[in-house]
């Protein structure tokens, strides 16, 4: 019997929680969100029609919490829960609980999900429905490791059998190091998804990413919506994903689309779902895994066929046959997602590091043209409890060179300020020709270094340095009380230049300018920047031209941090005091938190000789975890964290004196 849904929780935060709101209300359907208490004022809350605190931070107080999400719906009056992605969304036990309470679940049915939410499962259900698998086996306490793994075959895949997102997850390429990656994919699963199991399948090198996007409504109708090409990915995570696949044709794509079609039949599939499979260069491909829930790169399958998934979800969990809509779908142009991380990308002995950042989001601006996806506005606090996803931008082009060149030229032109991005390494990426001749797998951002991907253009660093130093003078002239009428960098004598200090990540730059009847003079770190004409300057804007060429220059300053950004790119500078507090400089040999987080191992203590190179603190941000280790040789002069202790980004977590025990 059909069954309308009059008003929608959502079980989950940030911007799926306010994408199913913003369906939810076109339909006419009143919203509930439940928020922790870092959520309090974010925007998804203030969208929804009413909202229930869940009280607490880490996900296991709150959005893990299917006793209080049940009973937010009862207190006000909900007849039905959309779980979003990630946390409760795959949990077989939270549908039924779901059911149970007289509420309907916007997914699959609790049998479905039980046996699609563990992934060793679900392989046993596809090899049995003739679905080609790889090989793989399940890690329990008895478990023969060594044995195991050379059972599998190396290099191998640690898994964490409930959850994704990366989360979980190790590449393992020897014996040696199966017992660490396996305790520690562990730890990030019971983190991530309350669970602990996981398990080993082989690891195929550099294949394509390709998933299947299924639906499937209550009267046994199920079908499939074309194939989205998710292979490049950082950490085992998505971070670029279009639709359709570069590397599929019609033959292709009618295979997939038959396999992913028969799989959800094989399992009495209902709802929105994705069958993923890895695909090598031949054109053979393994089933990997069912999604039982929305993906996040959802949009890009919406935007080449028109149709909405979450109204889809909604209509089918209100018992509505799948529409003709549905059933003649077709892929019109190409779609491109990118998701916008909150992390800085950096090498960290000899490694990229893709390091968690957390802070006030000043400004969060994306030209238009595009759809943006976001869980932020400006003065979101970005905190280190979540998934570091703070939105997605997606472009639709008739062409996939035309949504690759509209999504890159949005995001280089976007103004985002205050907390660090990956948006750099994205548009590298995009305008990457290996990129753009569709030769994208798993293996790119081991074939392309990311902080070159991500690194600005020649001389945008020094542009941006320049121009924040003017509109810095340019604010004090309009702030000045004596002598207002005069104009900016007029002095009765000869005088010196200003000089001025910023930091721009690891990097020191030294700007020294002087403003004189003959126009502008700039040098950075004591080397004249040639051809620069000073054509004006406000606090906010400073137009220059350089050897002919004129930009217009954007400067947001808060406190000591100025954003500036131009047609080059976006470049964070953090102005330095000229007097520093001695206190401030931290002691030679000091390990320093790359991020906030948790202190989840402390592996050395004082007294102890170390090696370069050797873990020392762990430490848990974001749901993943980053092993801080000893810069040198030496001997551990003092350790001031302990277990579960909460760090800053920059806090001293150790120090390592560089002479060891032998040597004193």
């Amino acid at each position: 019997m059909p069954r309308p849904i009059t008003k929608l929780l959502v079980a989950n935060r940030g911007e799926i929680a306010a994408r199913a709101m913003r369906t939810a209300h076109a339909l006419g359907i009143s919203t509930v969100a439940v928020f922790s208490d870092p959520d309090a004022d974010a925007p998804f809350v203030a969208l929804a029609d009413e909202a229930v605190r869940l009280p607490g931070a880490a996900p296991a107080d709150t959005y893990l919490r299917a006793d209080a999400i049940i009973e937010a719906a009862r207190a006000t009056g909900a007849d039905a829960v959309h779980p979003g992605y990630g946390f409760l969304s795959e949990n077989a036990a939270f549908a039924r609980a779901c059911a149970e309470a007289g509420l309907v679940f916007v997914g699959p049915p609790p049998e479905v999900i039980a046996s699609m939410g563990s992934k060793i499962e679900a392989k046993s259900l596809m090899a049995a429905a003739g679905v080609p698998v790889l090989p793989g086996a399940t890690v329990t306490p008895e478990t023969d490791l060594r044995a195991v793994g050379e059972r599998v075959g190396f290099p191998l895949l640690v898994k964490a059998a409930f959850g994704g997102g990366g989360r979980g997850m190790r590449v393992v390429h020897d014996a040696d190091e199966l017992t660490e990656a396996v305790q520690g994919a562990r730890r990030e699963a019971a983190a991530a998804f309350g669970d602990a199991t996981v398990f080993l399948e082989r690891y195929v090198l550099d294949p394509r990413h390709v998933e299947v996007q299924i639906l499937a409504d209550t009267h046994g109708c199920v079908v499939h919506l074309f194939e989205r090409e998710c292979s490049i990915q950082r950490r085992h995570q998505k971070i670029v994903e279009e639709c359709p696949s570069p590397a599929v044709d019609d033959a292709l794509r009618e295979e997939l689309g038959a396999a992913a079609v028969a799989a959800g039949k094989a399992i009495g599939y209902v709802g929105a779902g994705t069958v993923e499979f890895v695909l090598a260069a031949d054109g053979t491909f393994h089933f990997l895994e069912v999604n039982t829930r929305l993906q996040v790169e959802h949009p890009v399958t919406e935007l080449v066929t028109g149709l909405d998934l979450v109204e889809l979800q909604l209509r089918i969990a209100e018992g509505e046959p799948l529409p003709a809509a549905v059933l003649d779908a077709r892929i019109s142009g190409h779609a491109i997602e990118a998701r916008l991380y909150a992390e800085t990308v950096a090498t960290v002995d000899g490694e990229t590091a893709y390091l968690p950042a957390t802070g006030v989001l000043h400004r969060f601006a994306v030209p238009p043209g595009v759809r943006v996806d976001a869980g932020v506005v400006d003065g979101s606090v970005v905190g280190p409890h979540y998934d570091p996803m703070v939105a997605k931008v997606i472009a639709h082009g008739r062409t996939r060179a035309d949504a690759a060149r509209l999504l890159a030229r949005a995001l280089a032109g976007a103004r985002i300020h205050g907390v660090a991005t990956n948006r750099d390494l994205l548009v590298g990426i995009l305008r990457e020709q290996e990129f753009l001749a569709g030769r994208t797998d798993t293996g790119y951002l081991t074939r392309h270094d990311p902080v070159a991907l991500a690194a600005p253009p020649a001389g945008a660093v020094a542009l941006h340095a320049a121009a924040a130093a003017l509109a810095g003078q340019a604010e004090r002239r309009a702030a000045a009380r004596v002598l207002a009428a005069m104009p900016s960098g007029w002095r009765n004598t000869a005088r010196g230049p200003q000089h001025i200090t910023y930091t721009c990540g690891e990097r020191t730059l030294e700007v020294a300018y002087r403003l004189g009847r003959e126009g502008v003079t700039v040098d950075l770190d004591g080397e004249p920047l040639p051809g620069l004409r000073l054509l004006g300057a406000t606090p906010e804007q400073v137009d220059l031209e350089v050897a002919g060429v004129r930009r217009c220059v954007a400067v947001h300053r808060r406190g000591d941090a100025v954003y500036v950004d131009s047609a080059l790119g976006s470049t964070e500078l953090v102005e330095v005091p000229r007097f520093r507090d001695p206190s401030e400089v931290p002691r030679s040999g000091s390990l320093r938190a790359p991020m906030p987080g948790t202190v989840v191992r402390v592996l050395a203590e004082a007294g102890v000789v170390v090696a370069a190179g050797q873990p020392l603190v762990v430490l848990e941000a974001m749901k993943m975890e980053h092993t801080v280790a000893a810069p040198v040789d030496g001997t551990v002069a003092a350790v001031h964290v302990t277990l579960g202790d909460q760090v800053d980004t920059g806090q001293v977590l150790a120090v390592v004196s560089e002479e060891t025990e032998e040597g004193t």
